[in-house]
């Protein structure tokens, strides 16, 4: 795992349900909902296919996080990937969020805490995005199992407000630690 002098490397949102989000310099995080004045903030559900089955149950997917790594592999890959374009709220540098187990805490910045809820389950929405983009981002292992790529989801503990290049420090919570799902 990478927690060295991990960061975040872009910041997006968007206000309404598009799959790419704009590219701000600066998110206000408020606890219990997410990214004011993102489409998916709320205390439940806001992804259309999850309010479809069930409104009420608690938004577990406010935050959506990505690394900036996967970019740099789909830009070798010939995929030319920006910012935002995975509809990610925040891209981190530096940091292996696919091996964070859940609840492990990220402090991003001075204020902001975010707690690891799960895996993003790779959608249709990115092949319609870029033809074999899907099949980059979700991949099987060795074995057989589904390797979900892209990117991570969580929740505010902390609300604040967070910009660009701000730090993130990553604490684990005790073990025995908890394998990443998809929410």
């Amino acid at each position: 795992m990478m927690f060295g002098d991990a960061k975040v490397a872009s910041l997006s949102r968007s206000s309404s349900h598009s799959f790419s989000k704009e590219c701000e310099g600066r998110l206000r995080l408020i606890e219990g909902v997410g990214v004011e004045g993102d489409a998916h903030a709320g205390v439940t559900v806001k992804h259309r296919s999850r309010v479809a089955r069930d409104p009420s149950q608690p938004n577990l997917r406010q935050v959506h996080l990505i690394a900036s790594e996967l970019l740099e592999e789909l830009a070798g890959n010939g995929f030319a990937v920006e910012p935002g374009d995975l509809g990610e709220n925040i891209l981190t540098e530096g940091v292996d969020l696919l091996s964070l187990p859940v609840d492990a805490r990220l402090r991003v910045g001075d204020e902001a805490v975010l707690r690891v809820t799960g895996l993003r389950n790779p959608c249709p929405q990115i092949e319609a995005f870029c033809a074999g983009l899907l099949a980059q981002v979700l991949k099987k292992d060795v074995e057989g199992r589904l390797v979900r790529k892209a990117g991570i989801m969580s929740v505010v503990e902390q609300g604040g407000d967070v910009v660009v290049g701000d730090s993130i420090q990553v604490e684990l919570p005790a073990e025995p630690h908890r394998v990443l799902e998809r929410v």
